[in-house]
C-alpha cells in the first residue's frame, strides 16, 4: 500500500506544492539579494535567524518553506523503511512534509507524528490540509516552542525525526528527544547547520551520519542514531 498515491493526496499535495512555490518566490528572491556574491544563502538565512528566530519566523507566517516533492517522497521513504509509528517533526509549517510523513505512518498500520509549529496561524492551515489528505488523525501539532513543546516527551520512542524549523534549534532540540530515540532511529535533517553537524559527527555522539546527495546546496542530512 502507498498512500501517497491515493488521488486525494495526490491532489491536495499537488496543489500545495504549486501554492509553495508562487507564495515563497519573492521571499527566495529577497534572501538572495541579502547574500553576498559567492556566499552561501542558507548561512546567510541563519545569521538572520541567530539573532531572533521567533521574529524571523513570524516574518514568514505566510510563507511555506516547506520540503521539495523529492525530499517529501524521500521522507516517506524513510517512515517505511523503518517501520515507523511515531515520528516527530520540528517545523510542521502548513503541513506539507506532515502529510508526507503521515502517509508513511498509515501504511506501517497506524501511529502518531508529532509536529511543532511557532506559529498558531500555521498550524491552523496545516490541520486543513491534513484534513483533506484524510490523515488529520495521525497528527498531533504542538503550537509553542518546540523545546518547550517537547521536553516532556512525546509518549513513547521515536522512530523518526525530521528536522526542518529553527535551523539554529536543530542541536538542541536532537539532545532534547535523544533519550526518547529507539535505537537504529533515523534523523533527516533539511539546512543541516554547522553546530548540527559538529554535534552529530563527533565520534563520542550515537549517531552515523551523510550527506544526501540530492539538493546538496541545502545541507540535507540522513543520520542513524546508533545507541
Amino acid at each position: 500500500m502507498n498512500s501517497l498515491e491515493t488521488p486525494k493526496v495526490v491532489g491536495v499535495l499537488e496543489r500545495l506544492f504549486g501554492e509553495a512555490e508562487t507564495t515563497d518566490r519573492s521571499a527566495i528572491a529577497e534572501l538572495l539579494d541579502n547574500t553576498e556574491p559567492g556566499a552561501d544563502p542558507v548561512a546567510t538565512a541563519l545569521d538572520a535567524e541567530v539573532s531572533d528566530y521567533k521574529e524571523f519566523y513570524h516574518r514568514s507566517v505566510q510563507n511555506f518553506l516547506c520540503v521539495s516533492p523529492v525530499f517529501g517522497r524521500f521522507l516517506y521513504i524513510c517512515g517505511r523503511a523503518v517501520n515507523a509509528t511515531r515520528i516527530v517533526e520540528f517545523g510542521t509549517s502548513f503541513g506539507v512534509s506532515t502529510i508526507h510523513l503521515a502517509c508513511a505512518v498509515r501504511d506501517n498500520g497506524g501511529g502518531l507524528v508529532v509536529g511543532t509549529e511557532l506559529e498558531q496561524a500555521k498550524a491552523t492551515r496545516a490541520y486543513g490540509h491534513l484534513k483533506e489528505a484524510g490523515v488529520d488523525d495521525l497528527v498531533d501539532i504542538r503550537v509553542g516552542d518546540a523545546l518547550d513543546m517537547l521536553s516532556g516527551g512525546v509518549g513513547g520512542a521515536i522512530d523518526l525525526v525530521h528536522l526542518d524549523g529553527a535551523m539554529s534549534l536543530y542541536r538542541p532540540v536532537l539532545q532534547l528527544l535523544e533519550p526518547h530515540l529507539r535505537p537504529n532511529a533515523l534523523i533527516v535533517a533539511e539546512n543541516a547547520t554547522p553546530d548540527y553537524l559538529d554535534y552529530i559527527e563527533d565520534i563520542a555522539t550515537p549517531y552515523v551520519s551523510l550527506p544526501l546527495p540530492f539538493r546538496d546546496v541545502r545541507g540535507n542530512e540522513l543520520t542513524v542514531f546508533t545507541g
